[in-house]
Parts: structure tokens; C-alpha cells; sequence
């Protein structure tokens, strides 16, 4: 079921009444066309109040089979950063499915992903030219350590050039009704690659639902022969129930970060995930990113603590 998108005044600085929605029994439907649980359209979920939201950016909060629980600071497209390669990843396992535990066909590193390695002060992973990776392993190092190069050549494996590549990726953006979204390149790197917390929802939502994709933004490390220990930049893992996403900064975006956390709502898990975008931006990254993250654990805990004070949590009311 997807409801008619709701003007935009009367969601950006909030939080929804759910309360009033559920009691009249309406089927509350985020703004991105987030559908209600089949056959649970009146989640038993009060109004959770205003939320911690950040002063700076823009940021966005959506409960599975609820909606969205509220935005700040507009829909301005921003530069993205790193979360670019949420797309990157969602169009390389829609081009190229893997199952949960399969590996994938070996790629080759070519000489301009080895080269790209440690250039420009840009995050990459150190690789060189002839080795083979497993798909899945490439979406670790793509997803994991963040690598701009692998992203790049994920993009030339798939369709010879990283232009060819950013046409499909804006091609599933406009059918994931991103309305506002713009991608420029595979990584991230490039400040024209811009979006909104609500659009990035959207994605999140949709890449969440690949087992592979889930199961890698979950990971906090892992050993890669030759390379040993990769450590996943998102911080927020530390978090109990939190399942990913991505991190993503640099000095034009500010900080950014992805989340999507585990709750239970009368005893059934949903999945609660949120958007925080341009925070300290024009700063540096590392700042930027300790601003987004703080955010993120903010809001998350909020509405965490708020529904099992309500009684949500352990199903009871």
C-alpha cells in the first residue's frame, strides 16, 4: 500500500502523532512509501514525543510498519559522502545477486584500482594489480574499510567504466523514487554527489532487505588474507541492536551516517533506521563524523527507550 506523499511542512522539525493515527485507524505510511507490516497496520505505539534531533544538517527517522517518525532540516540536497556506496553495493548485488553463503566470481584488480591505492588522500584499501578477490569480499572491502579504489573497480567490472556504472545507479535511484538524489561517481568522492535524509531512507530500507548486504554492514572486522585485519568505520556497531549502515564524511559534506537498529514492538522486531547528514560540515571529517554519530546513537536510544517505557518492547501494554 503506498499513501499519497505528505506535504513536506507538515513533517520537517517533528515528530508524528501516531497516537491520533492509530486511534482513528489510519495506516500511517512514511513520506519514501514505507508500507505498513502486512496485516499490522495499527501498531499499538503512543506518540514517542519529540525527538533529540541534531541542531546542524538534515536528519530522518522511520520505524518499520510505522513510518516515519519525523525529519529535520529540510530536503536540501547535501553531498553524501561515503554513503554513496550504499548504491554502489545495492546495484552490484541486483546486477550480480549472491546468495548468504556464497562467494561470488573472482574479480581482478587492474592496475588503476592498485594505483588509486593510498593516492590523493582518499580512503582506500591497499590492493595490487593481478590479485583476485571474491565478489563478496570486494563488498567487504568496499563496505567495511570504506575503499574509494574498489568501488571504482566494482563499478569497470560491472560495466566497463565507472560513467556506465553511475547511469544504473541513477537509474535505480529513480525507481527507488529518489526524487532529490544525484550520483556522480561510485564512491563518493565527488561533492557532486548529493541527496536528502529521506531519500537515503528510501535506500537504506531496500539495501537492508539483501541478506549479503545485511550481513556485511554488520560486520566490525575481518581478516582478508594479504591484508590482514580490516575494522569497520562505524562506530555505532558498539551499540546494542544496531545492524549497520554506513559511515561517509569529508570536509565539503560534513559528517554522515546511515543506521539501522533492531527494536520489538508488541513483541514482534522492526526494523527502526535513520538518516543524519552534514553535520559539521566545512570543519574536518573526523569531527563531522563524531558529530553524525552522536546524533545517531541520540535518536536511536531515544526512540529505543521510549517504546519499551511504553511497555512496546516486552509486547505488553
Amino acid at each position: 500500500m503506498s499513501l499519497p506523499r505528505t506535504p513536506r511542512h507538515r513533517l520537517v522539525g517533528g515528530a508524528v502523532s501516531l497516537a491520533l493515527l492509530t486511534a482513528l485507524g489510519i495506516a500511517v505510511a512514511s513520506p519514501s512509501g514505507a508500507p505498513p507490516v502486512p496485516g499490522d497496520e495499527r501498531l499499538p505505539v503512543s506518540d514517542i514525543g519529540p525527538l533529540p534531533w541534531p541542531h546542524d544538517g538534515q536528519s530522518a527517522v522511520e520505524l518499520e510498519g510505522t513510518g516515519s517518525l519525523g525529519e529535520r532540516g529540510g530536503r536540501r540536497p547535501v553531498p553524501i559522502a561515503s554513503l554513496t556506496k550504499v548504491m554502489t553495493a545495492y546495484v552490484i548485488l541486483k546486477e550480480h545477486p549472491l546468495r548468504p553463503d556464497e562467494e561470488g566470481p573472482l574479480i581482478e584488480v587492474d592496475r588503476t584500482a592498485a594505483h588509486e591505492a593510498g593516492v590523493g588522500g582518499e580512503s582506500t584499501v591497499p590492493v595490487r594489480p593481478g590479485e583476485r578477490y571474491s565478489q563478496r569480499r570486494l563488498l567487504e572491502l568496499l563496505l567495511i574499510p570504506s575503499g574509494n579504489n574498489v568501488a571504482r573497480l566494482l563499478a569497470r567490472w560491472d560495466s566497463g567504466s565507472q560513467a556506465a556504472f553511475v547511469a544504473k545507479m541513477r537509474r535505480a535511484a529513480g525507481r527507488l523514487g529518489m526524487e532529490d538524489t544525484v550520483y556522480t561517481g561510485s564512491s563518493g568522492i565527488e561533492p557532486t554527489t548529493t541527496s536528502t535524509a529521506a531519500d537515503q531512507l528510501r535506500l537504506t530500507r531496500a539495501a537492508m532487505e539483501d541478506p549479503v548486504f545485511r550481513a556485511v554492514v554488520a560486520t566490525r572486522e575481518t581478516i582478508v588474507p594479504g591484508l590482514g585485519t580490516i575494522t569497520n568505520t562505524n562506530p555505532l556497531l558498539d551499540t546494542p541492536g544496531v545492524l549497520g549502515v554506513k559511515t561517509g564524511s569529508s570536509t565539503l559534506a560534513g559528517g554522515n551516517l546511515l543506521w539501522a537498529c533492531e527494536v520489538r514492538v508488541g513483541g514482534t522486531p522492526r526494523l527502526l533506521v535513520g538518516a543524519v547528514l552534514h553535520q559539521r560540515a566545512n570543519t574536518t571529517p573526523a569531527e563531522g563524523l563524531r558529530a553524525a554519530v552522536d546524533a545517531s546513537r541520540g535518536l536511536l536510544t531515544s526512540v529505543r527507550d521510549r517504546l519499551a517505557a511504553a511497555g512496546t518492547e516486552g509486547g505488553e501494554r
